[in-house]
This record gives C-alpha cells, sequence and structure tokens, in this order.
C-alpha cells in the first residue's frame, strides 16, 4: 500500500501584541543591540491573555486552507508541533481538529 502527501496551502497568523527588544530591556538585564547580535531578533509576537496555542493554529489553519482552495472536510490529518501545547493532553492538534 501507497501513501501519497501534498502540501497545497501555508498559512501563518501572529498575535497582534508585539514585544520589542527595547520594551524587554525594561524587564531583563539586557539591550536591543545585544539580543539583534546573537539572534538576530528585533521583536515577537506574544499571545494575548486567554490565547492559546490552538487559537494560533486555528488561523493559520484557515489561511492555509484558503490559499489553498480547500475545506476543512478535505483533510484527512493534522500534524502540529509545539513546545507550548495548550494541555499535556489531549495533544493541540486534537483541539485544532
Amino acid at each position: 500500500m501507497s501513501f501519497k502527501a501534498v502540501l497545497r496551502g501555508c498559512g501563518a497568523f501572529l498575535p497582534e501584541q508585539v514585544l520589542t527588544n527595547d520594551d524587554l530591556s525594561k524587564r531583563v538585564d539586557t539591550s536591543d543591540e545585544w539580543i539583534r547580535e546573537r539572534t538576530g531578533i528585533c521583536e515577537r509576537h506574544i499571545a494575548a491573555e486567554g490565547e492559546l496555542t490552538s487559537d494560533l493554529a486555528v488561523n493559520a489553519s484557515k489561511a492555509a486552507l484558503e490559499q489553498a482552495g480547500l475545506t476543512p472536510a478535505d483533510i484527512d490529518l493534522i500534524v502540529l508541533a509545539t513546545t507550548t501545547p495548550d494541555l499535556t493532553f489531549p495533544s493541540t492538534a486534537a483541539i485544532v481538529q
């Protein structure tokens, strides 16, 4: 038996709140220059209070489906990898489903 996987669309979603290096330097002993020189990072998006990984994934998934011209019913499998799951169990992919 053979299986075929196809990537037809790609979506992304960023939370509205932005934390700059200057903002971060007010919380911890660091600076914009120090962070940028070592990581290349200038700013990062921060999830709002109550906004979960699954919320971000659902929004990104909707964008991918729209780009691909598909509906949720067309999807056979969701693979979601994260180091920040909503819960330990069930998986965030199951929540997105």
